[in-house]
C-alpha cells in the first residue's frame, strides 16, 4: 500500500511539473550588446507596451522616481570608464532610474542593481552619477519601451530611452584613443618579460623545443630593468630548463640565484623547491 501511495505521489508531482502553464510575458526581457569604439556596452531591461494608455504624466507620473521600464531594474554595463557631461562614470553595472518631467528628466546611474522596481530605501551614496537631460518629442509613436545605444562614433554614443512619443538621449564618451594608443605602444614595443616567460613555460611544460624555451627565459631574465631584482620564478624556470637539457652545473647556479631571491622575498615554497632541486642535481 505504501509503495502504491509513493508511486501515485511521484506521478502527481511529475504531472504538476509538466502541466505548468506557459504564457507570454507582458513586459518581455531583452538584452542589447553594443561595442562603442573599444568599449563594450550591455543594456538589460524589460519592455512594457503602451497599449493605448497615456504614458508620461499618467502611467508614469511626472516628478516621481521611475524604475525606467518594468519588473527588475533596467541596467547598463560599461567595460570602461565613460564620461557624461564632463563627469566620469566608472566602469561597471548600474541600474537606470529616472525622474521624468515635461521639460526635463533626471537620469540616475545607481550602483545597487538588485531591486525590483525602485529601491525601498533610497541611498544617495549609491548614486554613481546623475545628469539632467532635455526630453525630445517624437513625431512617431513608440509602442514598446526601448533603450538603445545609438549615434555611434569611435569616441562616443548615446543611450536613448524611448516610449510613446518621448525620447531622452544621454551622450557618453568612451576612452577609445587612450585604449588604442596603449595597445599600439604595447605591440610596437615588442614582447614583455612576462610574455617571454609564458612562452618559455609553455615549451617546458609541453615537452617542446627546450633550446627555444631557454632562449625565451633568458630574454625574460634580461628584460628586467637595471636596479630591479630578477623574479625568482623566472630563475626557477630557467634552472628547470637547464636541468632538463642536461646542464646540471648551470642549473644549480641558476637555482642558487632563485633561492637567494626567494629568501629575500620571503617565499618559503620556492625556497624549498630550489633547495630540493640543488640537492638532487648535486648528486653524482
Amino acid at each position: 500500500m505504501k509503495k502504491i501511495i509513493f508511486v501515485l505521489a511521484v506521478l502527481i508531482a511529475n504531472f504538476t511539473i509538466e502541466a505548468q502553464v506557459k504564457t507570454p510575458q507582458s513586459s518581455p526581457k531583452t538584452t542589447a550588446n553594443q561595442v562603442v569604439g573599444l568599449t563594450d556596452v550591455t543594456v538589460e531591461y524589460s519592455r512594457p507596451s503602451a497599449k493605448g494608455r497615456v504614458v508620461f504624466g499618467d502611467l508614469v507620473p511626472f516628478g516621481k522616481l521611475w524604475r525606467t521600464g518594468a519588473n527588475q531594474n533596467s541596467m547598463v554595463t560599461f567595460s570602461d570608464d565613460v564620461v557624461i557631461k564632463g563627469n566620469t562614470l566608472k566602469k561597471g553595472k548600474y541600474a537606470i532610474f529616472t525622474t521624468p518631467k515635461a521639460d526635463m528628466w533626471e537620469v540616475i546611474f545607481y550602483t545597487d542593481t538588485e531591486n525590483w522596481g525602485t529601491p525601498e530605501n533610497w541611498d544617495a551614496n549609491k548614486v554613481a552619477l546623475s545628469t539632467m537631460v532635455d526630453p525630445t518629442a517624437l513625431g512617431n509613436h513608440v509602442e514598446t519601451f526601448t533603450i538603445g545605444v545609438n549615434n555611434l562614433t569611435n569616441d562616443s554614443a548615446t543611450l536613448d530611452i524611448s516610449w510613446e512619443k518621448t525620447m531622452v538621449s544621454i551622450k557618453f564618451e568612451v576612452p577609445t584613443k587612450k585604449a588604442a594608443m596603449a595597445s599600439i605602444e604595447k605591440v610596437l614595443a615588442g614582447p614583455t618579460g612576462n610574455d617571454y616567460f609564458s612562452a618559455a613555460q609553455y615549451f617546458y611544460q609541453a615537452d617542446g623545443d627546450l633550446k627555444k624555451a631557454l632562449e625565451y627565459v633568458n630574454k625574460a631574465v634580461s628584460s628586467v630593468k637595471e636596479g630591479q631584482d630578477v623574479p625568482f620564478w623566472h630563475l626557477r624556470l630557467k634552472s628547470l630548463i637547464q636541468a632538463k637539457l642536461g646542464d646540471k652545473a648551470a642549473a644549480i647556479t641558476t637555482a642558487k640565484a632563485s633561492l637567494a631571491a626567494a629568501e629575500k622575498a620571503g617565499n618559503g615554497d620556492y625556497v624549498k623547491m630550489n633547495n630540493d632541486s640543488i640537492k638532487e642535481w648535486s648528486k653524482k
